[in-house]
């Protein structure tokens, strides 16, 4: 007798798992709160809503976001083939229209006979059932008390404070230099030097940015445990100078006291990731773009993820979850979408898929499958996996999580991702019939 599958949240990631999961002939329950009620960030009725931007990143194969799409194209993602099929034109992004979009997967979902959908909140979770939580950002407080009793109050975050994070490949190491404060320890940090010029200039950038307009609902709680660099910079010239730019301890290669300095610190073990210590931040990405290039050595800087401040539910990974995005006190229920802590629309997709492949093979008595860090898929997870538990923050698709190719020329470099990805791609799914 076939195990109840529960799916928790009809969003990018649940609808995409309950499709893939009923085309292979599995029966599902998949539950939301449409129609009765709505998170504060959603408008319409319908499944699978996009509620901020209609694009889906770059549909460009040479970069992450392309090869993401290609390799959830090839895995056979019914969401992926519907947003093409309602593509509106925005050069080489992929951009949909999204009430159409959105109509047309409600419509699959509603239509299709092994998904009964249920109209309600869930309180609970059934540990004996195969369930999928993919609540997320927003998730409701009935629902985020279920996952406490699950995982424990301090594994939820109510925040989403995260600083950028940069490639290695584009900062001038003839700029910046690795030391650690006052010597301790191994030289951890990657430091970008200023002047008082520099840092002036820098400064007044900084304090006349343009920003992000929170939702109401956010401006509660957003700031209550961080502070966001460029308020913490309008408290006066030298508060982040004396904060997280203080350039105590650190002298370059010349011996010389910097005036003020920026710290970087690695985000994966094989360092082609470094996040901006102390730099969480509400100013818009294009202005995070132009004002943190500013910064000596960081000129040419190319932004993997950019910082982001708002409200956003999500699990600390690392410690509760395992390769598989399961619960790791419980493999039976797997956690899906924005909530297990990847971010954008196209990242909740895959990880809805994910789950769903899975599923299928548990169901089947299969061997469950992971992907290596050769694909944006399995760099992601390699990544949520590996992240440092104590500080983990979500992280979105980036050529940073992979496993790195030498070569210079970018455009080179991302066909080569391509190919190796989708050629993993294609050899699990012949060796798995997937």
């Amino acid at each position: 007798m076939l195990k109840k599958i529960n799916i928790i949240g009809a969003g990018l990631a649940g609808s995409e798992c309950a499709l893939y999961l009923a085309n292979r002939g599995f029966k599902v329950n998949l539950y939301d709160i449409k129609t009765k009620q709505k998170t504060p960030a959603h408008h319409s009725d319908n499944y699978a809503e996009i509620v901020c931007s209609n694009s889906l990143k770059s549909d460009d194969p040479t970069t992450a976001s392309g090869v993401l799409k290609r390799e959830l194209t090839l895995l056979g993602s019914e969401l992926i083939k519907t947003a093409y099929k309602f593509k509106v034109p925005a050069g080489s992004a992929l951009a949909v229209d999204r009430e159409a979009f959105s109509s047309e997967i409600t419509k699959k979902i509603k239509e299709n006979k092994n998904i009964i959908t249920h109209v309600e909140e869930v309180d609970s979770i059934d540990e004996n059932a195969i369930t999928v939580v993919a609540t997320g950002p927003l998730t409701t407080p009935k629902m985020m008390n279920a996952l406490k009793s699950l995982v424990g109050a301090d594994f939820l975050y109510f925040y989403d404070a995260a600083s950028p994070i940069i490639s290695a490949e584009s900062i001038d190491y003839n700029v910046a230099f690795f030391a650690s404060r006052y010597n301790k320890g191994d030289a951890d940090y990657l430091n970008c030097p200023m002047n008082k010029e520099e840092y002036l200039r820098f400064y007044n950038e900084l304090i006349n940015a343009k920003t992000v307009q929170l939702h109401d609902f956010e401006k509660k709680n957003v700031f209550e445990s961080c502070m966001p660099i460029e308020i913490m910079a309008h408290r006066g010239e030298d508060a982040i100078r004396f904060g997280p730019l203080k350039p105590v301890g650190l002298k370059n290669e010349k011996n010389l006291k910097p005036y003020a300095v920026v710290q970087l610190r690695k985000e994966n073990k094989c360092a082609t990731m470094y996040n901006m210590v102390g730099f969480q931040t509400n100013l818009t990405f294009p202005e995070q773009k132009r004002v943190f290039r500013l910064i000596p050595g960081l000129e040419n800087a190319e932004f993997l993820r950019y910082g982001v401040m708002h409200t956003n539910n999500f699990i600390n990974f690392p410690r509760c979850l395992d390769k598989f995005s399961r619960l790791k006190q419980n493999p039976n229920i797997f956690i899906a979408g924005q909530l297990s802590g990847v971010e954008g629309y196209v990242e909740s997709i895959a990880s809805g898929l994910y789950c769903a492949i899975n599923i299928c093979q548990m169901l089947n008595n299969d061997e469950l499958i992971s992907f290596s860090a050769d694909t944006i898929i399995g760099g992601l997870y390699n990544y949520l996996i590996h992240a440092e538990s104590k500080n983990f923050q979500p992280i979105n698709a980036n050529f940073g999580v992979l496993n790195p190719i030498i070569e210079r020329d970018k455009k080179k470099k991302g066909e080569l991702y391509c190919s190796r990805s989708l050629s993993e791609i294609k050899s699990i799914k012949d060796k798995y019939n997937i």
